[in-house]
C-alpha cells in the first residue's frame, strides 16, 4: 500500500489510539504490544524461489450483539452503521470483512433471533468490500445448535485462501459447554494437512482457545487440541472476539489476539468478582469500542487496532 494511500487510511479511520502489534508471521519473538501511535513492523520469510505476496488487508469485527438494548451503551442501534459508514468513506477498500461472533443479542424466541439475524445482514451487505464473511458466536448459535445461523450465513467453520495465506475459520460456540467438538476436530486436522507447513496461517474463533478465564467462560473446552494440532506451524495467529476488549497471549510460537466490540467493553479478566459491561461514559471518544485492521505489504504484516469513530 503506497504511503500516500496509508496517510489518507490513518486519518479517514482515526488514527489517534492506533496500536501496532508485531509478531505477525515470522517476526522476531518479542513483546508484541508497541506503543500507540509508533509503528511495529512484522516481517515474514518468503520461501525460496516462492514470488512475493500482493498487498492486502482484512477488518476484524466483533461482538456487535445487533438488538442489544441497555444502559451499556445507549446508541447500540447506531455504532455498527457508523462503523459501518466510517468503513466505506475510505478511498483504499479492505479484501475482505470478517465479523468474529455475536453478530446478534441472544433471544429464547426463535423468531426474533431470525428477525434479528435477517437485519443485521441485511445492514452487514452495507459494506462497500468485495466479501464479507462471518463466523457464530454463542449468543447467535448455541442455544439452537447454530440452527438459525446457518440459515442466514451458512456453514460454521470453513477454510480459505487468500493471496498465500490460508484462513482458518472455527465454531466454539454451537456444541455444547463451549467445546469444537470430535468432528471439527478431526475437519481442522484434515484442513492442516492440505496446508504447506511454513505458511502464514490465520484462524478465526468467537471464544478464546486457551484458557484465559474458565470462570467467566473465556474459554474453549477442548481448545488444547485445537492449539497442539497448530503448534508444529511456525506462523500462526488467532484472531478471537468474545471478550470486548483488545488483548494478546501466546501459546507457544502461537499469537492469539482479542479484538474490541461494538456494543460495550468488558472488564480485564478477573479484574473484578463478576463480569459485566463497563459502564457508558459519554465523554468518551470512543466509548472503549472498536475493530482491527490485519494487513500484509509484501513482506510486512500489521495489525492496527481502530477506535470506534463517529462518521
Amino acid at each position: 500500500m503506497k504511503m500516500q494511500q496509508r496517510r489518507e487510511l490513518l486519518r479517514l479511520l482515526g488514527v489517534s489510539g492506533v496500536t501496532f502489534a508485531s509478531g505477525l508471521w515470522g517476526c522476531a519473538t518479542g513483546s508484541a504490544a508497541a506503543t500507540a501511535g509508533h509503528t511495529a513492523t512484522a516481517t515474514a520469510t518468503p520461501t525460496p524461489n516462492e514470488p512475493l505476496p500482493r498487498d492486502f488487508f482484512f477488518l476484524q469485527l466483533s461482538d456487535t450483539h445487533w438488538g442489544y438494548q441497555g444502559a451499556a451503551n445507549p446508541e447500540a442501534d447506531r455504532t455498527l452503521r457508523e462503523t459501518i459508514a466510517t468503513i466505506n468513506s475510505v478511498a483504499i477498500k479492505p479484501e475482505f470483512v470478517i465479523f468474529t461472533g455475536d453478530l446478534t443479542q441472544t433471544t429464547d424466541d426463535p423468531a426474533q433471533r431470525r428477525a434479528r439475524m435477517k437485519e443485521f445482514k441485511s445492514i452487514a451487505s452495507e459494506l462497500a468490500v468485495k466479501e464479507v464473511r462471518f463466523i457464530p458466536g454463542e449468543h447467535d448459535a448455541s442455544l439452537d445448535g447454530g440452527e438459525a445461523y446457518r440459515e442466514f450465513f451458512g456453514e460454521t467453520h470453513y477454510a480459505f485462501e487468500h493471496h498465500g495465506v490460508y484462513f482458518l475459520a472455527l465454531d466454539n460456540v454451537s456444541q455444547p459447554g463451549a467445546t469444537l467438538g470430535e468432528a471439527q476436530l478431526a475437519w481442522l486436522e484434515r484442513e492442516l494437512a492440505k496446508i504447506p507447513k511454513a505458511s502464514a496461517l490465520a484462524v478465526f474463533a468467537h471464544r478464546p482457545l486457551f484458557d484465559l478465564y474458565p470462570d467467566w467462560e473465556w474459554s474453549t473446552k477442548d481448545g488444547a487440541r485445537a492449539i497442539e494440532l497448530l503448534a508444529g506451524r511456525p506462523n500462526v495467529n488467532v484472531f478471537y472476539g468474545h471478550i470486548h476488549q483488545q488483548h494478546e497471549q501466546r501459546t507457544g510460537a502461537i499469537v492469539h489476539r482479542a479484538a474490541r466490540s461494538l456494543v460495550f467493553p468488558l472488564p480485564a479478566p478477573g479484574s473484578v468478582p463478576k463480569k459485566a459491561p463497563l459502564a457508558w461514559d459519554p465523554q468518551s471518544p470512543d466509548h472503549g469500542l472498536g475493530y482491527r485492521e490485519v494487513d500484509r505489504e509484501r513482506e510486512a504484516l500489521r495489525v492496527q487496532e481502530r477506535p470506534f469513530k463517529t462518521s
